[in-house]
């Protein structure tokens, strides 16, 4: 069913879970298993179990949120809803920050990898030439183009594309798996290896980065054709395929490193520039490697295509709430796009990849899995709200022992964000803490002094949340300034954070809103959506 002017429902199960899939297989697997292995060693394995599991929490939550509720660029609206506009805009802000840099990661990991065959583009130790950057600009052009006329195209396309960028993997493993080398699985060097190790490899090596896709069937959620159904289906679905070929990746990349290649360990690892490339051209294995560079190109594209456009999906939803300039909330009525901000979109994902916030694939890893994760951790403190202020709404899925889920899901979206580190958390929080001054300049100035008390009483657990969040990560273990040592080691540093994200959690769950702020067109869509449960 669709609106004049507003979205078309034009997406079923398969494109719901291949957007999420496509999400979660993009420049991940190019990278994310090298990367892990210098952080853990041949323990890299574990830090995905603990990534799958800290997502597979989240994501249950979000599969009722996303089912009673399927809205576009549903992770910003929902705490909005429960929680009112102070918290609606920090986690609003959050979301663009991270959103609008993913495709710019992504156009990184192509050019990264084609560079080593096309040199004019740059090197991993200089960055990226003048026609580097124009390479990557031309790609999400190309990305703006295939978002722009509709919904069922980009859906269409995309599906046809995340087929193709799951079979060069399979591929891989397979053929690594014949070259295994059972002694690898005994090398030590990983820095800084051990528990901290594996931690710091969930967040920063790109671990968590991987799984953050399984949010597109919520924020496509207004474009699904059976929302209530499909969309928890799709989380769990998308999750569990990805775990699944991120963990046979991982143990295929540690078995089949040349023993030359691990004399001096795991941290000291040479393939960094184009990783399982660099392997199978070591292995001799010259047709495997020529395929992963064709899916270095396709796989990191079809992921920067979707996140430019569940950028759009996440500003749309921004200004729909009364938080950002409402013009970026218009719908285009004849294609079902938003144009306006498809547009802002762009502008922001080429901001990413200019030479002065250019970090490389690593270094900007942590910066969106920390960013992201924080838009992450209010969906249980939502959903909890919900059961106490709205027992009657329908939920096509209803997720049991939430009661247990919901603060687990909390307390593991805390660890990862933790995990990142304090140089990351500092750049991340402390900006958003800052974004305030533009809370400020948006709000309605009629009654702005009661709605200040107001959201001050709704959202104060938050502002305080960030700061405990960045007290801890400078007292801990993880990317502490060069020279600096943790006044908290690990792993108590990590219970710390457990046992206080239980308080916040709590905090936050009884400072939600006696009644949810619903905009008007947004009820009579959830009238809708209990029809056709």
């Amino acid at each position: 069913m669709g609106n004049p002017g507003g979205f078309k429902k034009s997406l079923n199960l398969l494109d719901l879970t291949f957007l999420g899939l496509g999400s979660i297989i993009g420049s991940g697997w190019l990278f994310a298993a090298a990367s892990a292995a210098t952080f853990a060693g041949s323990n890299a394995w574990i830090a995905w179990l603990i990534g799958a599991f800290a997502f597979i929490l989240i994501g249950l939550v979000y599969a009722e949120l996303g089912s009673m509720m399927p809205r576009s660029g549903g992770f910003v609206r929902y705490p909005k809803y429960t929680h009112g506009t102070l918290v609606g805009f920090l986690i609003g802000f959050i979301s663009m920050l991270a959103y609008s840099s993913v495709a710019g990661i992504e156009v990184e990991a192509v050019r990264g990898y084609a560079a080593t065959w096309w040199t004019t583009l740059g090197t991993k130790a200089a960055g990226p030439t003048l026609l580097g950057y124009a390479f990557e600009i031309i790609l999400l052009l190309l990305f703006l183009l295939l978002n722009y006329w509709s919904v069922n195209v980009f859906g269409k396309f995309n599906t046809i594309i995340t087929a193709f960028k799951f079979l060069v993997p399979i591929v891989t493993v397979i053929v690594l798996f014949t070259h295994f080398h059972v002694s690898n699985m005994s090398v030590a060097g990983a820095k800084p290896g051990g528990i901290s190790g594996i931690f710091e490899a969930v967040s920063l090596s790109g671990i968590a980065f991987a799984f953050l896709g399984f949010r597109q069937a919520v924020d496509f959620g207004a474009e699904a054709k059976r929302p209530q159904r499909d969309i928890p289906l799709a989380i769990i679905l998308a999750i569990s395929l990805g775990t699944v070929m991120y963990l046979l990746l991982q143990f295929a990349f540690l078995g089949a490193v040349p023993a030359a290649s691990l004399a001096k360990g795991w941290a000291n690892l040479s393939f960094v520039q184009a990783p399982y490339a660099d392997l199978a051209k070591s292995l001799g294995i010259l047709w495997l490697m020529n395929l992963i560079f064709v899916d270095a190109v396709i796989s990191p594209s079809g992921t920067g295509n979707i996140y430019l456009s569940g950028t759009t999906r996440v500003l749309f939803a921004w200004a729909k709430s009364g938080l950002f300039y409402s013009w970026f909330s218009k719908v285009d009525a004849r294609t079902g796009i938003p144009r306006g901000a498809l547009w802002l979109s762009l502008v922001l994902s080429i901001i990413w990849i200019l030479p002065a916030h250019l970090n490389f694939w690593q270094g900007l890893v942590g910066n969106v899995t920390s960013a992201t994760v924080l838009t992450y951790m209010i969906g249980p403190i939502s959903l909890a709200a919900l059961r106490k202020t709205s027992p009657e709404m329908v939920r096509p899925f209803r997720l049991k022992a939430s009661s247990i889920l919901s603060p687990l899901a909390f307390i593991a979206a805390s660890l990862i964000i933790f995990w990142s580190g304090w140089t990351t958390n500092l750049e991340i929080l402390g900006l958003t803490l800052v974004s305030l001054i533009l809370y400020f300049a948006f709000m309605d100035k009629d009654g702005m002094r009661e709605r200040i008390k107001s959201d001050w009483k709704t959202g104060a657990w938050l502002v305080f949340y960030f700061i405990f969040m960045l007290v801890i990560s400078r007292l801990g273990n993880y990317q502490l300034p060069d020279g600096a040592k943790p006044i908290i080691t690990s792993p108590w540093d990590s219970v710390i954070v457990a046992v206080g994200g239980l308080i916040f959690y709590y905090w936050g769950v009884n400072s939600a809103m006696a009644v949810p702020e619903i905009d008007d067109d947004d009820e009579s869509d959830l009238a809708l959506n209990a029809a056709d449960v």
